[in-house]
């Protein structure tokens, strides 16, 4: 029997090649895609035992040997096989057949294979990547649900704006992250369809039962059009898009933890266990895990990009540019996102709020002053636009009088509204309680609101959402582990049917 892999070339790749591309490749592959390619082979041969092109018998020494195909065996074949694993697979199983079986890798590709183990891996990495989000998303709600109470500035265009909660604000991050998994969960089940099968582009010769191989690896379904199983890697630009765009809110909600944390704020801390020091000023507490999340998050941006860019201006075919260059960063990605996440959700479970702080922002600053316009308004018919104009006019008398927000002074509200023009019926009233921090949430009556009991309405509905989300994805989870043994952490473990 021959040791040539092809009646093509003579020679195998050269030290430059090994070193420089295929050995990576192999040792990457050999980590991570193995037991993918492993249950496609096995699958392979069902589908040869279907067609009665091989014996039961020829089936069972088949299937026993690439049971066998473990890392270690593998790699010891590296070097025999072009550092291709798809070559040292078929080598480890011929070298150990009791007799040749001629029609094993009949009708076959390398193409649709390495189409299908990496979707493989893509798939199970991404309900991993879900396990992680609903933690954070539960980290963030019961956070939430903890803190709906307690008054702080909300800051529009960087200035104190209006008194919100932390519980309105983790509401929010709550919410965007769910929102991510919503997506996600519509981005596993659009890509959640088996190349197998296409052949190198245009299908194969042989009547392989598509869906049934489908099944046997746990896809809902078969890429209904071959080339489009091994030219695309439509999933890699989806997962990774979600991911930055995820990123991207991140970035933001760190940066108002970062600025919370700073020492002109004072509103949040954390355990010493996660912050650090000043190696030349012993004053300072830093919180250098907060800029370590917001850096690492740009990351998921920047490996989106990578994808997209090693796949434009490609030739819609199976192409090593697409299929290994184009994907030379998915694996960071992933990682990117589970170490992002794990390091938030940490954050987020040991996060503390400095009340005093909050609330002496609170009542220092005029964050009554919408109310104070609506006032007008609604009790003394003052015009919308006007409104505005005397509650300005009101705040910059107070300021300069040295009055605080709660010390109303109808007095000062009267002269300004007489500046404009408008004689008010009662100054007092109309005052009222605008600038009263504690009624400044009770105020708030459209849904969606900073009203602490809107709040808990819609951290219910998230906690409702929450608990449909971890049955869709745990479905899917199940789905593919009753076939290929995945175990959505990152690796698969020992293969089984088909």
């Amino acid at each position: 029997m021959t040791n040539t892999l092809s009646g093509r070339i003579s020679s195998g790749p050269s030290a430059l090649l090994r070193d420089e591309l295929l050995d990576p490749q192999f040792a990457y592959e050999a980590e991570h895609l193995l037991p993918y390619y492993v249950q496609i082979e096995r699958t392979l041969v069902a589908e040869y035992a279907r067609m009665r092109l091989i014996s039961p018998g020829q089936a069972g020494e088949l299937d026993g040997l690439l049971r066998g195909a473990t890392r270690e065996v593998i790699t010891g074949q590296q070097q025999a096989n072009m550092s291709d694993i798809a070559f040292a697979l078929e080598r480890h199983v011929e070298n150990g057949l009791s007799a040749p079986v001629p029609a094993w890798h009949l009708d076959r590709s390398r193409n649709d294979l390495q189409a299908c183990a990496q979707l493989m891996f893509a798939r199970n990495r991404l309900i991993g990547a879900a396990r992680s989000l609903l933690d954070f998303q539960t980290a963030a709600r019961e956070l939430a649900a903890a803190t709906v109470d307690l008054p702080m500035p909300g800051y529009t265009h960087h200035q104190a704006a209006q008194i919100i909660t932390p519980g309105f604000y983790l509401a929010a991050v709550s919410e965007h992250v769910q929102h991510t998994l919503r997506r996600l969960l519509a981005t596993y089940d659009g890509i959640d369809a088996c190349p197998l099968g296409a052949g190198a582009m245009s299908g194969q010769e042989l009547p392989w039962d598509r869906d049934r191989m489908a099944s046997l690896l746990g896809f809902r379904r078969a890429q209904p059009n071959a080339l489009m199983s091994v030219a695309s890697r439509g999933w890699a630009l989806e997962i990774t898009a979600e991911f930055g765009v995820l990123g991207v809110a991140l970035s933001r909600f760190a940066t108002d933890l970062l600025a919370w944390g700073s020492s002109e704020y004072g509103f949040i801390d954390l355990p010493d266990e996660l912050s650090g020091i000043s190696s030349a000023m012993p004053q300072k507490k830093n919180f250098p895990i907060l800029e370590r999340i917001r850096g690492r998050s740009s990351h998921l941006s920047s490996f989106h990009i990578d994808v997209t860019l090693g796949q434009r201006n490609t030739p819609y075919s199976n192409t090593v540019e697409v299929s290994k260059e184009a994907g030379a960063h998915v694996y960071q990605a992933f990682e990117a996102l589970r170490s992002t996440t794990r390091l938030f959700t940490e954050v987020l479970r040991h996060l503390s709020f400095r009340t005093d702080r909050m609330a002496e922002v609170c009542e220092r600053e005029f964050l009554g002053g919408f109310a104070l316009a609506n006032s007008l308004t609604l009790r003394e018919e003052v015009p919308w636009r006007r409104a505005q104009v005397i509650a300005g006019r009101y705040i910059v008398a107070a300021v300069a009088a040295g009055r605080r927000p709660a010390e109303g002074d109808p007095e000062l509200l009267r002269r300004a509204a007489l500046d404009q023009g408008h004689e008010l019926a009662d100054p007092a009233a109309t005052l009222g309680d605008a600038f009263d921090v504690g009624q400044a949430l009770r105020r708030m009556r459209s849904s969606g609101s900073a009203h602490p009991d809107a709040v808990r309405t819609a951290l219910g509905a998230q906690q409702e959402e929450h608990e449909r989300l971890v049955q869709e994805w745990a479905e899917r989870a199940a789905a593919t582990a009753r076939t290929t043994g995945e175990d959505g952490n990152g690796s698969a473990r020992e293969p089984h049917g088909g």
